[in-house]
């Protein structure tokens, strides 16, 4: 399972992060637990909607320099 960064904030009562590397993947959760939970859900639903339907991909890691 890929890692990613969790970068998150306290916003009245709710913590409130995202994927510092996936763009677009935030949540909220009530506790840090709940968080990371509810984050999980959104990088999932997020890689299911990134590859149509019966299409068999494959992954390989690249080196990019910045």
């Amino acid at each position: 399972m890929p890692q990613f960064t969790l970068e998150y904030w306290v916003d009245e009562g709710w913590h409130v992060g995202r994927l510092k590397e996936v763009p677009g993947v935030f949540s909220q959760g009530r506790t840090l637990a709940e968080l990371k939970e509810n984050i999980r859900e959104a990088y999932a639903l997020m890689m299911e909607d990134e590859t149509p339907a019966g299409i068999e991909t494959q992954t390989e890691a690249i080196a990019i320099e910045l």
